[in-house]
């Protein structure tokens, strides 16, 4: 059977989460008082008992140690009781013992269960009121027993003769009133530490609740709830990656976009880990940890570029946000070579009016034979231009892409040429990442040559085997050989960024790919002294 579950209003308990939990920590330490006090007073009515129990036994036995009462015992003869009684040997030295030690009576019996004493002397001669038959066999009793006295602590030991054998018995009570007296008298001071210790346990709890009320900003414990529920829907509903750190650096919680940018397994339990082990060394790691300081930082991870910024928190730990820039970062190369072509078009269209006022005043002039001979010419080395490129290169896309980028070089007064070794097949496994690093390392190359003397990029492309090769050389001012290695990290870069643009991930990428192919990319001196960029990409022909 399932029973509805009472909310708090039901109840009548009040709906904030700070009254609740103090409500709670009175309870349980008025609970925790009240348990303590419970659990140490049964055992002290058991220890009290057993106490006056063993001074009753104590007193017994210090009685029948004296050898004037067993001698007494046998050679009076028995009392017949009454006011004439409380004259004997044993009597007195009974009540002797008895106002000496404050025992409520010290009764002495022969082996008949006769008492010899008693405090009321109307009683002696009569027999004992318990059974004494353990005592007179020699055994020594503890017992809280009811008498003719009322109920008390007792204890009897046998009362043995100068010969050693046993004449009789002695029995001593203590009143059970003072034990209950002493029980009583104890519970004021314990009721005094358990209200002590309620008080200063309250105190705790209503300390401890203030400072839950400054955390939880006086929510009830269904806001809080709910918060929890709407924060995990806008986390894994978003489409920008949230990753949360701890202050150690381990992971607190990684959303799904995130864990897709970063290629993390779906599902994989990386809540706790330290980042440096679920993602490893690497530039997208330090933006993440925080060593690389900046806001929109790019980094590369697989074939992405991302956005990072990070944002410490008061802990100590931090929440780190990625946006996936990858798309808008090919439309931004995409359309930097758009706009180179326009650029190359363009002055091609004014090369292009100037050749045809040129043939027009040829004919104009009657000068048909000249006219044909600069058009044929200007055919030609066009014509030329592109069949050298595709003689040699004869993938379609890569030809494409150096044709367009010998127009953009001419217009840059940048000559670009295939070196004599260049021949590749129709037969690459992804010509698209082959594009992105030929590009890339084109435009750097253009970009470094511009400014030198003599301006040259010479491009070597070529197959060997089933691995690609390219060289992409340049006369530019080259790379000094300490920085060979720090140019291909995410975000470095010597030129100023233009418009929205970042710099700094050509070369990242580059390498990037390569890597992901088996291969590499390296960068060196050409040998008229300027750069030279090498990239080897095994199994890249089918």
């Amino acid at each position: 059977m399932r029973f509805p579950l009472l909310s708090a209003r039901r109840l009548g308990l009040p709906r904030r989460a700070v009254s609740q939990i103090l409500l709670t920590q009175l309870a349980i330490a008025a609970g925790v008082a009240v348990l303590a006090t419970g659990l140490f007073l049964a055992p002290l009515s058991a220890q009290l008992d057993d106490q006056a129990m063993r001074r009753a036994l104590a007193i017994a036995q210090s009685a029948a140690a004296d050898p004037a009462l067993a001698a007494g015992l046998l050679t009076a003869e028995p009392p017949a009781g009454g006011p004439a009684a409380a004259d004997g040997p044993v009597q007195s030295s009974a009540e002797r013992i008895r106002r000496a030690t404050g025992a409520e009576y010290v009764v002495v019996m022969d082996l008949n269960g006769i008492r010899r004493s008693h405090p009321s002397p109307e009683l002696i001669g009569l027999p004992v009121s318990t059974d004494p038959r353990d005592a007179l066999a020699g055994r020594e009793v503890m017992e809280i027993d009811e008498g003719t006295l009322g109920r008390s602590a007792r204890g009897k030991v046998p009362l043995v003769a100068a010969d050693g054998e046993i004449v009789g018995a002695v029995s001593v009570g203590i009143a059970y009133d003072s034990v209950r007296d002493r029980l009583l008298g104890a519970i004021p001071g314990l009721l005094a530490y358990a209200g002590g210790a309620l008080a200063a346990g309250a105190l705790a709890a209503y300390l401890l609740s203030r400072r839950i009320q400054r955390q939880t900003r006086d929510l009830a414990f269904s806001d809080i709830a709910g918060l929890l529920a709407e924060r995990e829907a806008m986390l894994h509903s978003i489409r920008e990656g949230v990753i949360a750190l701890d202050p150690g650096g381990r992971i607190r919680l990684v959303n799904d976009e995130a864990a897709r940018l970063l290629g993390l397994a779906p599902g994989s339990a990386v809540a706790g880990r330290p980042l440096d082990d679920v993602l490893g060394a690497g530039r997208t790691t330090d933006v993440l940890a925080g060593r690389v300081a900046g806001r929109d930082l790019l980094t590369v991870r697989g074939r992405r570029v991302l956005v990072a910024n990070r944002m410490p928190t008061r802990d100590g730990g931090a929440v780190a946000t990625l946006r996936d820039r990858t798309e808008l970062e090919h439309l931004s190369r995409e359309l930097d070579s758009t706009r180179g072509l326009i650029d190359a078009l363009r002055a091609q269209d004014h090369e292009h009016a100037n050749r045809l006022h040129t043939v027009l005043g040829l004919l104009e002039l009657g000068l048909h034979e000249e006219a044909a001979e600069f058009v044929t010419e200007v055919v030609g080395v066009h014509r030329s231009t592109a069949e050298q490129v595709t003689e040699r290169v004869h993938d379609p896309l890569l030809a494409a892409l150096l044709v367009g980028k010998t127009t953009v070089a001419a217009e840059r007064g940048v000559p670009l040429r295939l070196a004599d070794s260049t021949l590749l097949p129709d037969r690459l496994v992804d010509p698209g990442g082959l594009v992105t690093i030929v590009g890339n390392l084109v435009d750097n190359a253009l970009d470094a040559a511009a400014g030198s003397a003599a301006p040259l990029v010479e491009v070597d492309l070529h197959a060997e085997g089933r691995t690609a090769v390219l060289r992409v050389r340049d006369s530019g001012p080259g790379v000094p050989a300490a920085r060979r290695e720090e140019i291909f990290t995410e975000g470095w870069s010597t030129k100023q960024p233009s418009g929205p643009r970042e710099r700094g991930l050509g070369l990242a990428l580059v390498r990037r790919l390569a890597q992901r192919q088996g291969g590499g990319a390296w960068a060196g001196e050409a040998a008229d002294g300027g750069a030279e960029f090498s990239v080897v990409l095994p199994e890249a022909l089918r």
